[in-house]
């Protein structure tokens, strides 16, 4: 199985960094996708998630809106 992990952000949100480093702490390998480069991409992660607001983050299809922890982790644990 094939696992996809990936995190719509912009360069100047604070709580996109942690996402990010946190993913990175628990290994978990993943697209970044800045919005602000990216206007397809603002649009595609407002059609999935319904938020304007980043981090969004998108793991086997299940979305995550913010850097919720709890949730991460309950997703992380699907991948290993």
């Amino acid at each position: 199985m094939t696992s996809k992990v990936r995190i719509f952000t912009t360069p100047s949100c604070s709580w996109c960094h942690r996402a990010k480093e946190y993913l990175a702490l628990n290994k978990i390998k993943f697209d970044e996708i800045d919005v602000i480069k990216d206007k397809k991409a603002a649009e595609d992660m407002v059609e999935i998630s319904g938020q304007l607001g980043v981090p969004v983050i998108e793991i086997n299809g299940n979305i995550i809106i913010g850097f919720d922890k709890e949730a991460i982790d309950k997703e992380i644990k699907k991948l290993k």
